[in-house]
């Protein structure tokens, strides 16, 4: 299987790419670009240590690439750059997001990050769109924190209603365990990034 193949084990799921310029061995556009032409339903730019002006000018680029392949892009972190592009959605941590006022949440789709059915449940509560649930198994953006497992997805699954994206440490050795549970797609960072 090839690298790229990836994307064709996802039947009716979603696969959303996280981006991580730091984990990319050439240049960054094309690495998102590639992820899109190969299949990814959504980008989601996670660029977490860029101020708001290098933030801008990266997602212009990156909105270009998924404006012109139809791919919802999604901003993590910064509401305001995710206004300013208008973009299809911004993504944030659960704590973030229960500070957020619902008019806030305007016509963006709103994700939220959990790490428990308990946040998962009070994240649909208050108007969440999405969970992105982790870590699923061990990732070296999370070193020394242990996997919490398939189980975990379908446990959040069954107790909401809105779509629930499994993340953490999914690559092409375990990507057909996750999108064989209850989750609606999974995400992938350091995988896609090295495509």
């Amino acid at each position: 299987m090839e690298n790229k193949d990836i994307f064709k084990l996802k039947g009716s799921k979603k696969i959303i790419v996280v981006t991580n310029r730091h984990l990319v061995k050439e240049n960054f556009l094309n690495a998102i670009e590639k992820c899109v032409l190969y299949g990814a339903d959504a980008v989601m730019l996670r660029e977490k240590d860029l101020q708001y002006e290098e933030l801008m000018e990266v997602g212009e680029q990156t909105k270009n690439i998924t404006d012109n392949y139809g791919v919802p892009l999604i901003i993590n972190g910064n509401f305001r750059a995710s206004l300013e592009l208008e973009t299809y959605g911004f993504h944030t941590g659960f704590e973030r997001f229960k500070s957020m006022n619902r008019s806030e949440k305007n016509s963006l789709c709103i994700g939220v990050s959990v790490h428990s059915s308990r946040e998962a449940v009070e994240a649909e509560k208050l108007g969440a769109d999405y969970v992105m649930a982790g870590n699923v198994f061990e990732t070296s953006c999370k070193i020394g924190l242990k996997g919490r497992g398939i189980n975990f997805i379908d446990d959040i699954a069954n107790k909401i209603f809105i779509p629930v994206i499994a993340i953490g440490g999914i690559g092409r050795e375990n990507i057909e365990s996750v999108l064989g549970t209850k989750a609606s797609g999974a995400a992938i960072m350091s995988y896609a990034m090295n495509l």
